[in-house]
């Protein structure tokens, strides 16, 4: 590239680009500014800085280091907008654009003074003025709803109707009138959404009926309370509906039962019961296909059996052969369990040995 090309700003950024950089505003200027010949401006709409304990954390951090200069206007530009400010702004060089919180912190920890960048473009008109002060906080997720909502009432002021508003930061012409209601809401109840005690969107809805029907502010406090004792009320029903379709427990002799489908399953036992309730309702079954009626035994016997006199916990039971043979059939179904009778009489019988129905114990 042609020398010529270069600019003064290549050998600091080591790039060849031939576009220059270049200060695009006319007055900015970074100083430093001490506190006392600053002032926050008179139409910020944001009230709330935060406690004091977090303005003093804020203080501390800007002591090491500030990263973010303050935007300021000088005081004369201010004072061409709002020749009526000048006693409320008193002897100062600049005044605030956004900020104001930084410069709050800062006066926590007696810090002395700002880095800031006076640009008196900002103060044009009222109108760029008062953009450059709310879109900064408007642009803030968790802007407070309140303050943002006072922020856009006093855009409208200055563009003259809601949709100029919402075209210049693109949004949809409802975006302003869902802010806007919230001013109609009584201090004691913009409390409660500051303090997010109340949604936002039943703020929204309560200051539509505010505003439509000049509610003040007890029947807007009785309103709210309908609201609450309504959601306690469906809240109630819905614990009640649960509580209902919950599967029921009860204690019994021999261990914890529950209602529905695995009612009849005991601690310890993995359903057992129920496979054999199940193969004794087909117990006649074995009859009709030819198996003798002796090999299907229900009694007491056939249970599984106790751990070993002595022996306790699963461990020692899973050790009993006898154990582990009646866990096996009781995991068994019906059709498993003839297959196993005929499997076991066809092989007795090719070993001539005769068949004790009784030493096969097919209990659940």
């Amino acid at each position: 590239m042609a020398a010529s090309n270069r600019n003064a700003f290549d050998d600091f950024f080591d790039d060849d680009e031939p576009e220059s950089v270049v200060d695009t505003k006319a007055d900015g200027r970074l100083l430093r500014v001490p506190l006392s010949r600053m002032t926050p401006n008179g139409v910020n709409p944001r009230t709330d800085f935060g406690t004091a304990e977090q303005l003093e954390d804020l203080g501390r951090s800007l002591k090491r280091r500030q990263i973010q200069a303050v935007p300021v206007v000088t005081k004369r530009a201010y004072l061409k907008l709002w020749p009526d400010h000048e006693g409320r702004i008193g002897n100062v060089d600049v005044v605030i654009v956004s900020g104001e919180r930084r410069w709050r912190a800062a006066t926590a920890v007696d810090l002395g003074a700002l880095d800031c960048v006076i640009n008196d473009d900002v103060a044009v008109s009222r109108k760029s003025f008062i953009e450059a002060v709310v879109s900064e906080n408007v642009d803030r997720a968790n802007f407070d709803p309140v303050e943002e909502a006072y922020a856009v009432v006093a855009l409208v002021t200055e563009f003259g109707t809601n949709r100029a508003v919402a075209q210049h930061f693109e949004r949809a012409d409802g975006w302003v009138t869902q802010r806007v209601l919230l001013t109609h809401l009584a201090p004691s109840v913009q409390a409660l959404v500051r303090q997010k005690l109340m949604p936002v969107e039943k703020a929204r809805t309560l200051g539509k009926l505010t505003r439509d029907h000049s509610w003040t502010e007890e029947q807007q406090a009785a309103w709210w309370g309908e609201q609450q004792a309504e959601r306690k009320a469906a809240a109630a029903t819905r614990r009640s509906e649960k509580s209902r379709k919950a599967p029921k427990v009860r204690e019994s002799g021999s261990g914890v039962t529950t209602s529905g489908d695995s009612g009849r399953r005991r601690e310890g036992q993995s359903g057992g019961e129920s496979a054999a309730d199940e193969f004794r309702s087909d117990s006649s079954k074995a009859v009709a296909t030819g198996f003798p009626a002796q090999a299907v035994s229900t009694s007491a016997e056939s249970r599984p059996a106790p751990a070993p006199e002595g022996e306790e916990g699963p461990v020692a039971r899973w050790a009993d052969s006898e154990y582990v043979f009646q866990q096996i059939i009781a995991s068994m179904t019906p059709a498993d369990r003839r297959q196993l009778t005929a499997r076991l009489l066809k092989y007795n019988s090719s070993e001539s040995e005769a068949v004790d129905a009784s030493d096969i114990s097919m209990s659940a």
